[in-house]
């Protein structure tokens, strides 16, 4: 599945306050009804890393999954079960995974960024929602249990999101997308952890092989 996904782009909100650190847990949802009456669930997770300069995001595997893999060979690049670090460099994204199984840094060049469900933004890794579409969002009455924190909402042509906006921590707590018909749902659900992480695992690179993309193509 995508990172981003149909109405769920980001970005920061252009004028806010500056960005913290964070550790966030983020919780993923999808729900799809098809035209012969199946419907199709989807859950999983992620962890995110975001420092100045630099996130690193993982996917939350299964206990039984991290075992197997423990020690196995690695012969195929999965971007998906890898952690992805996205650097800023000279304004500009450079994108690599890491296989710390194999003790290896994939470089991911720019025209491969699609393969890898990235689009290229330094913002949409960072702040998970588009300041262009969220300033058009009216904020609206719905209750937030968050302080600072406010739901803004906008539906057209059937389709409709949902955005739970921290100001203060600039970071989209729940982003909601679907349609009236309820033919899809979209949800991300954002939990900000207490502490911060210090052992960073971009760090710890050191000793590691670097690899490109296109060493793993056929």
């Amino acid at each position: 599945m995508k990172r981003v996904t149909l109405l769920m782009a980001a970005l920061c909100v252009a004028g806010s306050a500056a960005a913290t650190d964070l550790d966030v847990k983020i919780a993923y949802y999808s729900k799809v009804v098809t035209a012969e009456g199946v419907v199709r669930e989807a859950r999983y997770e992620e962890k995110m890393l975001r420092r100045a300069g630099h996130v690193w995001s993982s996917r939350v595997l299964p206990a039984h999954v991290e075992e197997h893999s423990n020690g196995a060979p690695h012969k195929h690049f999965n971007h998906v079960v890898l952690p992805r670090h996205v650097i800023l460099e000279n304004g500009k994204p450079r994108v690599e995974f890491v296989d710390a199984h194999a003790k290896e840094v994939v470089r991911v060049p720019p025209a491969e960024y699609d393969n890898v469900s990235f689009d290229g933004s330094w913002d949409h890794a960072y702040y998970l929602l588009d300041s262009k579409r969220l300033k058009a969002m009216p904020v609206t009455a719905r209750v937030s249990s968050v302080a600072g924190a406010r739901w803004r909402e906008r539906e057209d042509k059937g389709l409709f999101e949902r955005v739970l906006w921290d100001d203060q921590r600039q970071v989209p707590l729940v982003i909601e997308s679907g349609d009236k018909a309820a033919t899809f749902f979209n949800r991300m659900e954002l939990t900000v952890q207490p502490t911060l992480t210090r052992d960073l695992p971009w760090q710890k690179l050191k000793g590691y092989s670097q690899k490109e993309y296109s060493d793993f193509l056929d």
